[in-house]
Order: structure tokens, then C-alpha cells, then sequence
């Protein structure tokens, strides 16, 4: 399997950490035969909620780690060539640690639009989500 790289090493998680130090990142994953990327974002966690019991009376919400180290993305085309290429053909690399779930959802969108991915031929991606909540 490929790991994930960070400024040119491979990531590892501290043992204490927490939704507190960073909630996701943006990352890019690269085909390295074709060149051809992805750019993306992926939670360290995910809400999972624990089912009432005799001792608790109501639900309870807790934030688990995700399936980020084992993630090659949400896209058909991509997820498709790392199944047909192997794993080990692919870089996957973090470009920015995010605190917030916020910042992760900007700072895609950003990095999106400066690589204009939606007008290459060279990036997978071919929609860019934005949301505003105002």
C-alpha cells in the first residue's frame, strides 16, 4: 500500500492525537504512470453514534478515526485505475493539515481553483463542491 505523504515524508499520526490538533487535510493523489491527479480532502474522524443502553438513556455522539489511511478517494475514474494500475502506482500526498472541517471544505475548493483541475486534462476531478452557509 502507498502511504501518505507530508513535506516529503511519510505521515504518521502521534499517538495523542485528536480532533483537537487537526479534523482532516487536502491532499493530492497521483497517477505515476499517467502523471494524471486528484486533488481532495479526507476527516481524520467521523461521527459515530453509540445506540441507547440500559445505563445510558440517550444517544450518545462520539467522533471515531476514519478510514483515511486506507482512502483513494471518491472518484469513479480514479478509484478505477488504482483497481486496473495497483496501489504502488500512485502517490498520495498531503498539502495542507486542516483544524477544522471549514478550512478543509476552503481549502480544497481553493487549491482547486488555483490548479484549475475542471479545465485540465492532467486532474480526475471533474466537479467542485462549494457550500455557503449564510
Amino acid at each position: 500500500m502507498s502511504d501518505w505523504q507530508y513535506e516529503g515524508s511519510n505521515f504518521e499520526l502521534p499517538e495523542d492525537f485528536s480532533s483537537d490538533d487537526f479534523y482532516g487535510f487536502v491532499y493530492c493523489i497521483q497517477n505515476d504512470r499517467t502523471n494524471k491527479k486528484y486533488i481532495g480532502k479526507k476527516f481524520f474522524w467521523s461521527k459515530k453514534v453509540l445506540p441507547i443502553t440500559k445505563k445510558r438513556k440517550r444517544r450518545k455522539h462520539t467522533l471515531v478515526e476514519s478510514d483515511w489511511r486506507d482512502y483513494w478517494g471518491s472518484n469513479k475514474w480514479l478509484v478505477k485505475d488504482v483497481e486496473e494500475h495497483g496501489e504502488e502506482n500512485f502517490t498520495r500526498t498531503i498539502l495542507h493539515l486542516c483544524k477544522t472541517k471549514g478550512e478543509c471544505a476552503y481549502t480544497e475548493a481553493k487549491v482547486q481553483f488555483e490548479l484549475d483541475v475542471l479545465l485540465r486534462e492532467d486532474y480526475y476531478n471533474g466537479i467542485i463542491q462549494l457550500r455557503c452557509n449564510a
